[in-house]
């Protein structure tokens, strides 16, 4: 598509400024060096610097922000916590901003038909809090929960560690309000748990990173809370032994509400870092946690460790109560943040592959990494086939930076011949844009641009994001 904004039109000319601040106030629009630095980056960790920032307070005010930016031809990008590891709120030099972190109400928690609603800017880890005080149940649980927003979830159709049994966040929207590139406010979806009526537009603005619209209100379907949680930890001699177990719990007729796996990199870079004890002979770990009435949990876990044993588990230990249970969740809970901390430049990528091949997908990646001459540290969620790939380098050591790029190039690709994807939840966005074409191929890829196309003729919501 051609698009219209360019280094003629001036987001900063007072005409344009005057008829943002109209909508939003002076107060909520900012194009200051700290307001504009704050916002020119996501998890992704790579920065452009926007032209302004504003905060809208209502879906109203969104619809007349991308009025104006329609007729003066420039780009919006919308943000919600920023907490994002694809690059997908990352502006562009001309663009807006637009964040949605003040729109924070939760409007609705209907016990009775098991639904809430919210606005894009209400924390997931509070939306959970508000719907459990009522003895109700929201499942995705992304990592970054305690700050991510239900609007970035949205955006990019996130998972989390519940996905094994619950599904992702798609598998909870109901209804969509959102606001289309020219300002014309879009309702999509019923309250209802059915509905057949025309193309299904709210699993298509699910997972499109705000390339289509901005959805402004957000309507989750809710679960009855699960009266019990039990958790074991089993650990394996290998990443082999302990992905056929994955499998052999599943087809013995368990499915567990979470399924969470450290290889023998990642329980290496804890054991050094001195984060916790663990046995010298492990070579992979994985954690599982049920829930669901407590009677029937007394009697599954035991069988649960009886198959993890059989399945080739040196020890598997059950936890008998919470303190016990968090104990157990220590390793999986202290990965990350010691990575981020001893590899702050570190490559994290969110592939999937099919259950039978995460052995294979573990063995290629440690081939291609020995071979570029950079480590790797693997964890995830085994029960999805949901692996958290983690390439760590010398950001100083530019020839090892290169090295870690092109073992990225080869490890996806080595993902896509194994069946799997290229995102299991992080998204597209910038970051794996150039890989696009390895999983879509012509004709799904030309629909996707004149979808876009359709959506957003003049190329105004958050471009260069998703598609090449």
């Amino acid at each position: 598509m051609d698009l219209i904004f360019g280094k003629d039109v001036k987001l900063r000319e007072d005409r344009v400024l005057k008829r943002l601040e109209g909508i939003v106030s002076r107060d909520n629009l900012f194009t200051d060096a700290e307001h504009l630095v704050s916002y020119s980056y996501d998890a992704l960790n790579r920065e452009t610097l926007p032209a302004a920032v504003a905060f809208p307070r209502s879906a109203l005010e969104v619809s007349e922000i991308l009025q104006v930016a329609s007729e003066e031809g420039f780009p919006v990008i919308p943000r919600g916590a920023g907490s994002g590891r694809a690059g997908g709120s990352i502006p562009v030099p001309e663009g807006l901003v637009l964040s949605l972190e003040r729109l924070t109400t939760i409007h609705n928690i209907d016990g009775d038909n098991l639904l809430a609603e919210t606005d894009p800017g209400v924390v997931t880890g509070v939306l959970h809090q508000r719907v459990q005080a009522e003895k109700l149940f929201y499942p995705p649980d992304p990592a970054s929960q305690s700050f991510c927003t239900i609007g970035g979830n949205v955006s990019t159709n996130a998972g989390g560690l519940r996905t094994v049994k619950y599904g992702v966040t798609r598998d909870y929207i109901l209804a969509l309000e959102a606001v289309l590139p020219d300002g014309r406010i879009l309702h999509a979806g019923r309250k209802t748990r059915k509905s057949v009526v025309g193309y299904d537009l709210v699993r298509l603005l699910v997972g499109s990173e705000g390339t289509l619209a901005v959805v402004t209100r957000i309507t989750v379907k809710l679960i009855p809370l699960p009266e019990g949680r039990k958790t074991l930890l089993a650990y394996f001699p290998d990443v082999s032994r302990a992905g056929n177990a994955v499998r052999t719990v599943l087809r013995k007729g368990f499915l567990p509400a979470t399924m969470e796996f450290l290889d023998g990199g990642s329980l290496r870079v804890l054991r050094d870092a001195g984060k916790i004890t663990l046995p010298e002979k492990a070579g992979a770990l994985i954690l599982i946690e049920d829930d669901g009435y407590p009677e029937a949990l007394e009697r599954a876990m035991p069988r649960m460790k009886e198959i993890l044993g059989e399945a080739g588990a040196f020890e598997v230990l059950i936890a008998e109560d919470q303190k016990a249970a968090d104990n157990l969740w220590g390793a999986r809970r202290a990965l990350s943040p010691t990575l981020a901390k001893l590899y702050p430049q570190r490559i994290s990528e969110d592939v999937a592959v099919p259950l039978d091949r995460i052995a294979d997908l573990l063995r290629a990646t440690e081939e291609i990494c020995r071979g570029r001459g950079v480590g790797n540290a693997n964890f995830g969620h085994a029960g999805d086939g949901n692996i958290h790939l983690n390439l760590l380098f010398d950001a100083q050591n530019h020839q090892q930076v290169e090295s870690a790029e092109a073992a990225v190039g080869e490890i996806l690709r080595a993902v896509v011949g194994m069946g799997g994807t290229i995102s299991g939840e992080h998204g597209i966005g910038l970051a794996k844009r150039p890989y696009l074409s390895l999983e879509v191929l012509e004709p799904a890829l030309g629909l996707m641009k004149r979808i876009k196309q359709a959506f957003d003729p003049k190329g105004i919501l958050n471009p260069g994001k998703i598609l090449p």
